[in-house]
């Protein structure tokens, strides 16, 4: 079909049924004029049908273009960008040669959008409730009195806390999981016919995640919603999407039924990524993919991952592979689709001495430390009246190994940054104290720390982005650390810096570029060789592979894990991918609302969890297999703070023994080795078949 892509145009096939998509992206070739005068293209003849009720998710290595296609499904590019070729129809119009004013009650109605940073949707000199009021307003035919019940209910659908109080507080006083659970009740608002969602639940706990795709796969086979779902997870995308798209290089490389993609992939690629994933149930680090996709206009009239493919011949090298249909329904782009079967999409093996711990010398030792955010009053300080407040950590008692990696999980809120912080120095403690070494305190701030201590002491954050100065050359960001802790300058700050930079596999050439020019992953890894700069003798390591793709996580772990080895470095490692917490961490430290519940040995926790919270937790890790599914508590709900008396987790408890458990701060037990847990069940009996029994005797 050809079409005037600077014109209103109508679809006119008289065969249309049905069957008739809801959306259809024909031929789709999107790029850019590069400065060399040339049009490099970053999706090449594209085309995705969605129907009515479809779940069809897009995965892929960053750069692969799975979020320029979920936007160009609602008629949009990002500035720089332009069609080549192709068109975007959406109820017998092409969405590209419509105006502004046209797209305006199609885009956050009819198809709506929830994005991967909530801060792109959230106006944050705005409340809460007025926000999702503008969405009602816009986007649906109810009445101004009934707007405010139809907010509370999109709240507590997505699983946010008292929303009757939530919708008075503005973006900022939310964190960034509440922000993304407002971001999707806003895209929810309209009752959409089409879902874009791009990267919607990476910033959400474990829990969450479980319910919110729960949630908007209920919605979707309820009211025939269709959903198009970019996500590095492929444990989310088995549990929403009846289809799945592999995208590599601006193509669609395979196409076709979510078990059979995920199970037995027919491409080289997707068995790849498959392979990148980290298993809730193995040790072992997950295997990277070598190499770097391809830029835009690198690749003409050959494979785009001849390069990287253990297949490669040059035939693949001399020839660009259609995109074929198979018996089976699928369609695969790859000369030697029929030889995919041999490359394995997991690693069962790892090496034991990865998990043995250094020294047995604590580095740093955490002891009854409590943190607050809450701050008295002036009048409470001047009176020396105690606050009533809930500590945000109490009780938090660790003594960090040198050279292991402890692993904090555990939902938002739960106080793993806010550790980290405190440790940091960056937020001072109430209660207890911190050691250094030998018995050393460690002072609570930044400011009262020594020159010595800081640099001992170094910490890495989930976004890059707002830790790299984006004015600054990679050079200049590597030289503060080695200036400011080791005076060097000249030749040898040079040699040095690019030492940094080959050690986290990255080469001399990129100390002249600036963050704006590295891909996530890269930059990640220049924050990582910050870190390290200062030679540290420990490494906060915050959310750090959260927002990186499979294949760029998996070789994030391996730098992390060698660098460690070779410089005996310990690791205070939070995440909410419990899978990932497994394959790095020799130690595991479980909390819930700022109170530990659980600690042991990495094996021993994922084998055996004991405390009913750590279960919660595990069993709702979301694997790439379809026919894996959460277990989820149906009358679940989360908390804004924890109790002030007894268990923390009481209120949540599917096994909770009532009184006992409300009123009395329940006990620490050992297990084996080491392996500890804080509940007043009967600690004799394993997880599952956890006894309701009391312990008999309550110290």
């Amino acid at each position: 079909m050809q079409s005037d892509l600077l014109e209103v145009t109508s679809r006119t096939d008289d065969s249309s049924a049905a069957v008739e998509p809801l959306l259809q992206i024909e031929d789709l070739s999107i790029g850019f004029d590069a400065k060399s005068g040339d049009t490099l293209a970053v999706l090449r003849n594209v085309n995705l049908s969605v129907h009515a009720g479809d779940a069809i998710g897009l995965v892929g290595e960053s750069g692969s273009g799975k979020s320029t296609l979920a936007l160009a499904l609602m008629g949009y590019l990002k500035r720089g960008l332009r069609v080549l070729n192709g068109a975007t129809w959406f109820d017998e119009n092409n969405l590209f040669a419509l105006t502004r004013q046209q797209l305006e009650p199609i885009r956050g109605g009819r198809i709506a959008l929830i994005p991967q940073n909530s801060g792109q949707s959230l106006t944050p000199s705005q409340r809460i409730g007025v926000q999702l009021e503008e969405a009602l307003q816009l986007h649906t035919a109810l009445k101004p009195g009934q707007y405010q019940d139809r907010i509370v209910e999109l709240l507590a659908q997505v699983r946010l806390p008292d929303p009757g109080k939530l919708v008075a507080r503005y973006p900022h006083e939310l964190s960034g999981g509440q922000q993304q659970r407002v971001a999707i009740a806003m895209a929810l608002a309209g009752d959409p016919e089409v879902l874009l969602l791009d990267e919607p639940t990476t910033g959400l706990d474990v829990t969450t995640q479980a319910h919110i795709l729960t949630l908007l796969r209920e919605i979707s086979q309820q009211s025939d919603m269709a959903m198009v779902y970019v996500s590095h997870d492929l444990g989310a995308i088995a549990q929403v999407c009846n289809q799945v798209a592999v995208m590599y290089a601006g193509e669609i490389m395979l196409q076709g039924d979510v078990k059979q993609v995920l199970r037995e992939p027919l491409h080289p690629y997707a068995r790849g990524l498959l392979a990148s994933i980290p298993r809730l149930r193995s040790e072992a680090l997950p295997q990277a993919l070598d190499g770097r996709p391809p830029a835009p206009g690198e690749v003409s009239n050959e494979c785009s991952f001849a390069d990287r493919c253990v297949l490669a011949d040059t035939a693949c090298r001399s020839q660009r592979p259609e995109l074929m249909s198979l018996p089976s329904g699928e369609r695969v782009r790859c000369h030697y689709h029929h030889r995919a079967d041999a490359i394995p999409v997991t690693v069962e093996s790892i090496q034991g001495a990865r998990k043995e711990v250094a020294s047995l010398t604590p580095v740093v030792s955490l002891d009854n430390l409590g943190i607050t955010y809450h701050r008295s009053g002036l009048l409470k300080q001047l009176l020396g009246l105690e606050d009533q407040n809930t500590p945000t950590v109490q009780a938090i008692t660790l003594a960090l190994q040198s050279g292991e990696t402890l692993g904090l999980v555990g939902e938002s809120g739960s106080g793993k940054s806010t550790i980290l912080k405190s440790v940091a120095g960056l937020l001072p403690p109430f209660e207890g104290q911190m050691l250094w070494r030998d018995n050393e305190r460690l002072p609570e701030t930044i400011k009262q720390r020594s020159s010595k201590q800081l640099r001992k002491i170094q910490i890495i954050f989930q976004n890059p982005d707002e830790s790299l100065n984006p004015r600054q050359t990679i050079g200049e960001i590597l030289a503060q650390p080695l200036k400011l802790y080791f005076g060097l300058s000249g030749q040898e700050l040079e040699r040095r810096s690019i030492e940094l930079l080959e050690r986290v596999r990255l080469g001399s050439h990129y100390i002249s570029r600036y963050p704006a020019q590295l891909s996530g992953g890269e930059k990640q890894r220049v924050a990582i060789a910050r870190a390290f700069a200062a030679e540290p003798d420990l490494v906060l390591c915050d959310e750090v592979t959260s927002a990186l793709d499979v294949s760029v996580q998996a070789a994030v772990l391996h730098l992390l894990d060698d660098l460690k080895r070779e410089s005996k470095t310990t690791y205070i490692f939070v995440s909410h991918d419990l899978a990932v917490v497994r394959s790095l961490s020799d130690r595991v430290a479980v909390l819930y609302q700022g109170r530990l519940c659980e600690f042991g040995p990495a094996a021993a926790v994922y084998a055996t969890p004991s405390h009913p919270y750590t279960e919660v937790l595990l069993d709702a890790v979301l694997e790439p297999d379809p026919d894996s599914k959460p277990l989820l508590m149906t009358d679940d709900v989360v908390e804004l703070s924890p109790p002030a008396a007894g268990c923390p987790f009481q209120r949540r408890c599917p096994q909770s023994l009532g009184q006992q458990c409300n009123r009395e701060t329940p006990p620490w037990h050992e297990l084996d080795g080491g392996h500890f847990i804080r509940c007043h069940l009967d600690i004799s009996k394993n997880r599952r078949g956890m006894s309701k029994l009391p312990t008999v005797e309550l110290p």
